[in-house]
């Protein structure tokens, strides 16, 4: 192993740390408080972010879709840009945190800011951002990364850059008592997935993050268990915080990387608008099917050390079986049929969309081509 880690964004975790913001934020920054569709209105989240803010000069910008755009999100970034803004607050979940980044990055570019996302500009400076949570799933309130759709060409790109890293972040389990049950079972199976890409890749002998990692699976198979309780203080705050640990960079750090799930998945979610987690769920068991070989041995580890499972020849295949059963215990489809066409059309969609962003080589042995993309894609669509 070598590596260098680092996570600078302050966490404020608990009951009532909204109010952190005040303290976190300088009252000389001009604030831009960027949120969705107006659910933190409701659920009393807004009020809060008002309140901590009376003494600073502050705006707002709303709107901001699941899987953001950059078509929204430009009018975010003229705002920063013709407001002077200094601060950006994200007041959401995943995709809003994502989409700040964006505008935070793009507001200190004078191109495209979709360049941001192809590669063509690297950012270097970012206005700074904090981040409310209101959705426990992507750990986006403390990592670097965003991903960005363009409506206009169905395309879904991501970005990691450290000056979009979260100056800080309140994390107030209070805030999901509202959230709807769609939302939460996302947020559990993302968390998931986020996992097992950094986890089921090759044996590393890294004690520390496969003991992280396992002990984060473990977690969330008991936070799907106790679905039934989830109401309560300690369920709420134990999802919060897994969610966080699972992409907060540490369990990936001098480890292999996967994220093959995630790129063939961006696509469904592109074309055909699955939740983000869904399109997670429909990939990951085919993809693991088709990888056996190559992930044996982690499927092997997982099936002992998470699932319990007793050693034996099939063991890898069983534990993908497990996988799938404990999304099919959430009511999460691991097969898609919600294709517009035919299944060969659907299959050439998503190869075709891949291969025009490159991803002709994926996963942690750069093993699955655009061939291998089409066995999983057989597998996974009805």
């Amino acid at each position: 192993m070598q590596f260098t880690y680092v996570n600078p964004t302050v966490i404020h975790f608990g009951q009532g740390q909204i109010n952190a913001i005040s303290q976190a934020v300088d009252t000389s920054k001009k604030v831009l408080v960027i949120y969705g569709g107006g659910s933190i209105k409701s659920n009393g989240v807004y009020d809060q972010v008002v309140e901590s803010l009376k003494d600073h000069s502050w705006i707002e910008f709303s709107g901001v879709e699941a899987n953001p755009t950059k078509e929204t999100l430009n009018k975010a970034v003229a705002l920063v840009k013709e407001e002077n803004v200094e601060f950006i607050i994200a007041v959401g979940g995943g995709s809003v945190i994502d989409g700040s980044k964006y505008v935070a990055a793009a507001a200190k570019y004078d191109g495209d800011g979709w360049d941001i996302l192809t590669g063509k500009h690297q950012v270097t400076e970012a206005t700074p951002i904090g981040a409310v949570l209101t959705l426990p799933a992507t750990g986006s309130e403390s990592n670097m990364g965003a991903v960005i759709t363009r409506k206009a060409t169905q395309e879904k790109l991501a970005f990691m850059n450290p000056a979009v890293q979260p100056k800080f972040a309140v994390m107030d389990p209070d805030v999901m008592k509202s959230l709807p049950e769609r939302q939460l079972i996302n947020g559990l199976v993302d968390a998931w997935v986020h996992v097992c890409e950094q986890y089921i890749t090759m044996p590393t002998d890294a004690m520390v993050q496969d003991g992280y990692a396992e002990t984060l699976l473990k977690n969330l198979l008991v936070l799907g268990k106790q679905y039934d309780e989830r109401d309560n203080d300690a369920w709420r705050a134990n999802l919060m915080w897994t969610a966080n640990q699972a992409l907060n960079g540490l369990i990936g750090t001098g480890v292999p990387q996967d994220w093959a799930t995630h790129m063939i998945g961006h696509e469904f979610t592109a074309l055909w608008h699955v939740d983000h987690a869904r399109s997670l769920a429909i990939v990951q068991p085919s993809l693991l099917r088709n990888q056996i070989e190559a992930k044996r041995g982690k499927l092997e580890q997982m099936g002992r050390n998470v699932f319990g499972l007793e050693a034996g020849a099939d063991l890898a295949e069983r534990t993908i079986a497990a996988i799938e059963a404990f999304y099919h215990s959430l009511d999460v489809a691991t097969m898609f049929d919600g294709y517009e066409t035919n299944k060969a059309t659907a299959i050439d969609n998503v190869v075709a969309q891949l291969e025009s962003h490159g991803y002709l080589q994926l996963g942690e042995n750069q093993a699955i081509t655009p061939e291998k993309t089409r066995e999983i894609l057989e597998s996974a669509i009805h």
